[in-house]
């Protein structure tokens, strides 16, 4: 498995951005970013493929946009007019099960994780 290494959280005021990075040790194929808040369940952010298809939850409603350089095993996930809502701590996943049928992507959750990076979004 790979290690994977997130960074670029961090405090920023509400309508502001910030982007995340998502380090992988080795060659990554399918990936996705997840969010966790306190007191609630992981949820998926956003999937990435290889060839760079996309998949967005509804809250993102175009304000994240997932993208990633093969050549530099990275992933990121720009994130504009951030609310207090997003406030949580991001993970990047590979996954190695990821299915797409039609337009509904089917996560895992399987395969290695991030230690995560916390972004604090404040009104």
């Amino acid at each position: 498995q790979v290690q994977l290494v997130e960074s670029g959280g961090g405090l920023v005021q509400a309508g502001g951005s910030l982007k995340l990075s998502c380090v992988a040790s080795g060659s990554i194929y399918a990936m996705a970013w997840y969010r966790q808040a306190p007191g609630k369940q992981r949820e998926v952010v956003a999937g990435i493929t290889y060839d760079g298809n996309t998949n967005y939850a509804d809250f993102t409603k175009g304000r994240f946009t997932i993208s990633r350089d093969n050549a530099k095993n990275t992933v990121y996930l720009q994130m504009n007019s951030l609310k207090p809502e997003d406030t949580a701590v991001y993970y990047c996943n590979e996954d190695p099960d990821l299915k797409i049928s039609g337009n509904t992507w089917y996560f895992s959750g399987f395969g290695s994780w991030g230690q995560g990076t916390q972004v604090t979004v404040s009104s």
